[in-house]
């Protein structure tokens, strides 16, 4: 059987060619065409993946096997759905829900503990390092007050607001103590 003049093979790989450049191209600029975000079947990662196995399974289909071009369109197709599903039940829906960072988020930060590397001057900058499990970070501070923090200080971050942390002297307390003391141990 011919479709527009070319056989079913040749068919089937000019589609897998224009489907895996169509994938590369997407995997660049794939932000790009996030339209899918309501109606799954949209995202253009499952569209063309299911056009990519497809072809490719028709195409191997066409070449190893005896069954007329009806029968390899049709297990094609239906390989294609099961493998789309499995791809994206397993893969895409999994990654889609994953942290995207596995840095800090701003709003973690108020009410941990950071070491003043740049001394706070009176109503100016400086600047505060904190370790995470990301790693080591070093933001810009400002005193909560406006009061002057000195170099090596440990400091207490109150407030993140547009990427300045509002600091405070950090005072430890120990409760261990005071509640013996209070009992009279």
């Amino acid at each position: 059987m011919e479709v527009f003049g070319f056989p079913m093979e040749q068919l089937y790989m000019y589609i897998l060619l224009a489907a895996g450049a169509l994938t590369v191209l997407c995997v660049f600029f794939g932000e790009v065409a996030q339209f899918g975000e309501g109606f799954p079947v949209f995202n253009p990662i499952v569209i063309l993946a299911f056009v990519t196995m497809g072809s490719a399974i028709g195409f191997l289909l066409e070449t190893a096997t005896t069954f007329d071009e009806w029968s390899v369109l049709g297990i094609a197709v239906v390989a294609a759905v099961l493998l789309d599903l499995l791809l994206y039940f397993f893969i895409l829906l999994p990654l889609s829900s994953a942290e995207s960072s596995i840095a800090y988020s701003e709003d973690s930060l108020p009410g941990q503990v950071a070491n003043v590397i740049t001394p706070i001057p009176v109503d100016g900058y400086g600047e505060v390092v904190l370790e995470t499990y990301a790693g080591m970070i070093s933001k810009r501070a400002a005193g909560y007050d406006n009061e002057a923090i000195g170099q090596d200080e440990k400091v207490l971050i109150v407030e993140v607001n547009d990427g300045t942390l509002y600091v405070r002297a950090y005072v430890p307390v120990n409760f261990g103590k005071k509640t013996k003391m209070a009992r009279g141990i």
